[in-house]
């Protein structure tokens, strides 16, 4: 399929009663190529005007995603151009064999919940020399997710690069064998982010995060497996997802906080083989950062600052 142009979406919300979760959808195609250089625009301002991220006294409903390949194999999706998406921009879900290239994926920083490319249940893929700039997160992968390679993506403003969420509502969820590697990641709220709730099982595990630059990045390396959407303090629960095997390994920049490299783990489920390698992380205006790290088994560190006391 050639897309040359620009394919617009409607701006009536009425339009999507019988689909409102989703646009444009591939479904069980196998051998597919999507490319051609043109533009698709969500069109998502009637959206977010609606969204209870927005205006708080709405009640909070789910909103289309912008392009959904649906049960793919061997799919090839390059030199598109994905815009304004009422909510998630492009999703792969429980697709086998993806490569996903030249990609430009733009939305304004306070567009709600526009998560550039969203990785679900989906195995072999490849996102490479992408450029992603939105209200959400860059990239998010989350359950069922294996043998993910992420290269050359330029991430900002948004919410950085996401492992996660994993186990909410006491789900079993499972994510391994991810690679990201060569990004710039800018402005962002996060960096490299592998989020968990309490109470899930499952586990992240097999991840490399390396040859990154940040600017200017609020949380530039975070674990969270305590993760609580919510104003009052979840409940300290007795399981967790497991987090196993996680490299960091050439990392440098800036952190716009204090803190810029928090590693928050379970009680019961400690991160395990966690390894930190020629990371260099200062604040904002080269003055020292810090590290947080809680319930954390480091495998090892080399040239690391800030490092875990």
């Amino acid at each position: 399929m050639m897309v040359h142009g620009t394919i617009k979406a409607s701006p009536r919300r009425s339009d999507y009663k019988e689909s409102p979760r989703q646009w444009i959808v591939f479904e069980k195609m196998n051998n597919f190529i999507v490319e051609g250089g043109g533009t698709i625009n969500g069109n998502g301002r009637p959206w977010w005007r609606n969204s209870c991220k927005i205006n708080r006294s709405l009640p909070c409903v789910g909103a289309p995603t912008a392009v959904t390949f649906d049960n793919c194999l061997n799919l090839r999706v390059a030199n598109i151009r994905i815009k304004n998406a009422q909510q998630m921009h492009l999703t792969f879900q429980d697709c086998v064999n993806v490569k996903a290239s030249n990609l430009r994926v733009i939305a304004p920083e306070k567009s709600p919940n526009t998560d550039g490319i969203h990785v679900t249940g989906t195995q072999n893929i490849q996102i490479m020399s992408s450029l992603i700039r939105t209200g959400d997160d860059c990239i998010s992968i989350v359950s069922g997710s294996k043998n993910v390679r992420a290269t050359d993506i330029i991430c900002g403003p948004g919410h950085g690069i996401s492992i996660g969420s994993l186990g909410k509502n006491k789900a079993e969820d499972e994510v391994s064998d991810v690679v990201v590697d060569r990004a710039r990641i800018s402005g962002t709220t996060n960096g490299v982010r592998i989020k968990t709730w309490q109470g899930g099982s499952g586990y992240a595990k097999n991840i490399k995060f390396q040859n990154i630059i940040m600017h200017n990045v609020t949380n530039p390396i975070i674990i969270n497996q305590n993760y609580c959407d919510q104003s009052e303090s979840c409940p300290e629960q007795p399981s967790a997802v497991q987090v196993n095997n996680v490299v960091y390994k050439n990392i440098r920049g800036t952190s716009a906080s204090e803190v810029a490299v928090k590693l928050d783990c379970s009680k019961t489920f400690p991160c395990n083989g966690i390894v930190l390698q020629n990371v260099n992380l200062v604040r904002e205006g080269e003055t020292k950062a810090k590290a947080s790290c809680q319930n954390v088994r480091l495998a090892s560190t080399e040239r690391v600052s800030p490092l875990c006391q």
